[in-house]
């Protein structure tokens, strides 16, 4: 029987030196280092954008020319041209007379009308620049612990000092 009552004081007594053992194997704290030198690392991106500007570029305007003349030149001639010969020579005198007639018409019409004029347009006028842009993307950090200088890369520059976990174990 006192076997049987020592049996579960041993079992609790080994699990809790157990449950103790990683414990006193390593040991975990938080200590600072001195920072010595911080770099940023820089990368630098291209981003290309279109400039653009207006010029204005002088056009020539065609000349206004009117129609009325050498439609009323035309049928004037024709109408004249009928006057001149028999039967098919008739027709044939017709027809030159109104080309005559439009001819004319055209000219006497056209005679005193302004010459095409320049004018100014708009034109837009666009090219791709490229942009260069620099861009910090962490910090190379090196920091003195206990008089050893160790490097880390970090998102944030950590100013004077820096905050370490300090992890202790037994060498085996």
């Amino acid at each position: 029987m006192k076997l049987q009552a020592q049996l579960p004081m041993k079992l609790m007594v080994s699990a809790m030196l157990l449950g103790s053992l990683p414990a006193v194997q390593a040991a975990d704290f938080e200590d600072y280092a001195r920072v010595v030198r911080v770099t940023p690392q820089v990368e630098r991106i291209n981003r290309p954008q279109q400039e653009c500007r207006t010029e204005y570029v002088q056009v020539q305007q065609p000349q206004q020319r009117g129609v009325g003349g050498s439609i009323v030149g035309g049928i004037a001639g024709a109408l004249l041209g009928s006057q001149v010969g028999s039967g098919s020579g008739r027709t044939a005198a017709a027809a030159a007379g109104a080309i005559a007639g439009a001819v004319v018409g055209d000219r006497v019409e056209n005679q005193n009308a302004a010459p095409g004029g320049v004018q100014e347009q708009a034109v837009k006028q666009c090219r791709t620049v490229d942009r260069w842009e620099s861009r910090t993307t962490g910090y190379e950090v090196v920091y003195d612990y206990r008089g050893r200088n160790y490097t880390s890369y970090m998102s944030e520059d950590p100013g004077e000092r820096v905050r370490l976990r300090v992890s202790v174990e037994p060498i085996q």
